[in-house]
């Protein structure tokens, strides 16, 4: 058998260079993303001039959602408000009983929760627009949810400034201003998203730093990950936090709380004396029960970012800094 000549280092970099394709092109799933694009920009344009012809009212976009094929597409599409965004905030209105939301959406008649078990399952997108087409009380909460979600309070105080502002009723008006805003918002998402100020670490920062506390971030010992705060070094750890927020769900959540009690395991035997203080929050851990109780079991204390929360987290430093002066 001829043995194979492979070819030079040489011709492999000029089959590169000159077979180069530059921006890689699945022509089939580029024609079904256009197909897409032409559907919802139609959906978008039916909206319009049923606005125009009836002005803009709950009645308008009821019908729309319910009487138009994926039309709730048309309703966050020109919002600027992500499916996910939706997902979140019905999964936020399930669990939470507050009366003006629950009144507003029409809560009463939504589908009854599932008997209380480790997980929350989470409602798709599939689903929610099930809902909307057969069950009519239940697509006008959402309707409302986009006329009048602005004048809740608690929707206020959930959900950021970015996010909220989305629930601006003047977008149907189809302003060149209203456009204008989804128009950057859909632009700055990204770098908005990935920002230092989005990172729930620099809350935890700013009250260490509030109370002239040391720390390091990095490798401690044997543990194979960065740990986020060690307090108030790595040669005298005292205190070590870690900061878990999820939004989305992942099946990596379950591997990150066997990681945790790794490191708590490790900490117990190395370092007995510390003090392994976990924040683990957002709507990503409420729906994952079970990693969630695996995840708590691995830290001493455990803190959210609530505003009470964070006032506790704020306190216990005070009492550890005073009674306890030689930490630091």
């Amino acid at each position: 058998m001829t043995k194979m000549q492979y070819p030079s280092v040489e011709e492999k970099f000029n089959t590169v260079t000159a077979k180069n394709t530059f921006y890689f092109q699945n022509i089939e799933f580029e024609e079904y993303h256009e197909g897409r694009i032409s559907s919802i920009a139609q959906n978008i344009f039916l909206l319009k001039n049923k606005i125009e012809r009836n002005r803009l009212k709950e009645s308008v976009l009821l019908e729309h959602i319910t009487e138009v094929e994926n039309g709730i597409d048309a309703i966050l599409t020109i919002t600027g408000f992500s499916q996910e965004s939706l997902q979140r905030i019905i999964s936020f209105t399930r669990a939470k009983a507050d009366p003006a939301l629950s009144k507003l959406v029409n809560k009463d008649f939504w589908p009854a929760e599932e008997p209380s078990s480790d997980e929350f399952k989470e409602w798709n997108l599939r689903k929610v627009k099930s809902l909307i087409k057969t069950n009519r009380k239940f697509a006008e909460g959402i309707v409302n949810l986009f006329f009048k979600g602005s004048t809740i309070p608690i929707i206020k105080q959930v959900i950021p400034l970015f996010e909220f502002k989305k629930l601006d009723i003047n977008k149907f008006s189809f302003s060149i201003e209203s456009l204008v805003d989804t128009i950057i918002r859909y632009k700055t998402k990204g770098s908005y998203s990935a920002s230092k100020g989005r990172n729930p670490e620099v809350v935890i920062e700013k009250i260490l730093y509030s109370h002239k506390i040391p720390f390091e971030k990095g490798i401690l010992g044997d543990i194979p990950r960065t740990m986020d705060f060690i307090i108030p070094n790595k040669a005298l750890p005292k205190i070590i936090i870690e900061c878990s927020y999820e939004v989305t769900t992942a099946s990596g959540m379950g591997d990150k709380a066997k990681t945790e009690k790794t490191v708590a395991n490790y900490l117990k035997k190395n370092y007995p004396e510390v003090i392994f203080v976990g924040f683990v929050d957002g709507i990503g851990w409420y729906v994952r029960r079970g990693d969630l109780r695996r995840m708590v079991e691995a830290y001493d204390l455990v803190f959210t970012f609530s505003r009470d929360e964070l006032k506790r987290f704020d306190n216990l430093l005070t009492q550890i800094f005073y009674e306890r002066q030689r930490i630091f």
